[in-house]
């Protein structure tokens, strides 16, 4: 099987439609959670990955939507954005976003939106961080989201530690035999210094993992945001991808 890997899509039509565009074949999606949240098209990119066999999760921003989460916890912006795309959900989205798991099981892979430990919330940006979620997870590999950064995290067990990776590109890695804690980075809103759109690529019968970037228009989602009376920082921030 291949599976089309997504994560924090963030309400970016555009960008989701370049990744959909730019991806080979696939026999279905896997959506790491954050469908909506800050961007201009919540209800479009909710009824865009309907269109295809696929399992998401839900994400914080998913939850913040729903008003599960306490979004005093978020920034300024955050909290803005929030509130402008809880305005605008249609009831059809808002029951999809509200069926949606926090952590799942597929084909052997087990998938968390932020981290096996805690689904919704941690962040997983250092070795010792992910070391300490192997615990929490029984599977070989974990996938996880939220932190819109592409990392692998390899467990060496002789050594009881955890490596971090910053994966290459466009080339497909073998998930060989150590467990790992793999995060595809960001559909729309990357945060590693790269703005084009992060995704990628697993193949389940030759055990290989490829990350891919593809740029999209930006400045159409920017115009979008704008119309939309969203927050100048997150309108910007597209464009350095931070």
């Amino acid at each position: 099987m291949r599976y089309l890997i997504l994560s924090d899509i963030h309400a970016n039509l555009v960008a989701l439609q370049a990744v959909l565009a730019d991806a080979p074949g696939f026999d279905e999606i896997w959506c790491l959670g954050d469908l909506v949240g800050y961007g201009p098209n919540p209800n479009e990119c909710i009824e865009r990955i309907q269109e295809f066999p696929h399992v998401s999760l839900a994400g914080n921003h998913d939850w913040a939507a729903l008003g599960r989460l306490d979004i005093r916890n978020f920034n300024t912006d955050a909290r803005a954005a929030t509130v402008w795309t809880r305005s605008e959900l249609t009831p059809g989205s808002r029951e999809y976003l509200s069926e949606l798991p926090t952590h799942l099981e597929r084909d052997g892979f087990c998938m968390a939106h932020a981290s096996p430990r805690e689904p919704v919330w941690e962040y997983i940006l250092d070795a010792n961080v992910a070391y300490a979620n192997f615990a929490h997870f029984p599977n070989r590999i974990c996938l996880v989201g939220h932190t819109h950064i592409p990392l692998i995290f390899e467990l060496n067990d002789r050594r009881q530690r955890c490596e971090a990776m910053i994966p290459p590109l466009n080339g497909a890695v073998k998930l060989g035999t150590r467990r790992m804690i793999i995060n595809p980075g960001s559909v729309g809103q990357p945060r590693d210094g790269d703005p084009w759109a992060s995704y990628a690529l697993l193949d389940t019968e030759e055990m290989t993992w490829e990350f891919c970037r593809i740029a999209y228009p930006l400045e159409i989602t920017q115009e979008r945001m704008r119309a939309r009376d969203l927050p100048r920082r997150l309108i910007d921030r597209l464009e350095i991808g931070r």
